[in-house]
């Protein structure tokens, strides 16, 4: 059986830690969208103009998610070379 080319295995795992990232992302809008969102609206605190849940669950899951995918691409993710390797024939 032929061995798996490594280029499958860290593209396998980079997949994965996308997933990771986007249902993190989708928690962080649910909780508070839904969390804080869930009040009469005479409740609402507002930040800088915005309702609070909108600001916490939009602006601020946006921010935190940039940070969160530069700090995953920086450390975790590899380049990885898409030429075939040399002795393999076509």
């Amino acid at each position: 059986m032929k061995e798996t080319d490594w280029r499958f295995r860290v593209a396998h795992r980079e997949a994965w830690i996308g997933l990771g990232l986007a249902l993190f992302n989708f928690i962080w809008w649910f909780a508070f969208a839904y969390g804080l969102g869930n009040r009469p609206v005479e409740e609402y605190t507002y930040i800088f103009g915005l309702p609070d849940w909108f600001f916490y669950s939009c602006i601020v899951g946006f921010l935190v998610m940039a940070v969160l995918v530069a700090v995953v691409v920086k450390f975790f993710f590899v380049d990885v070379p898409f030429d075939e390797e040399q002795g393999e024939s076509r």
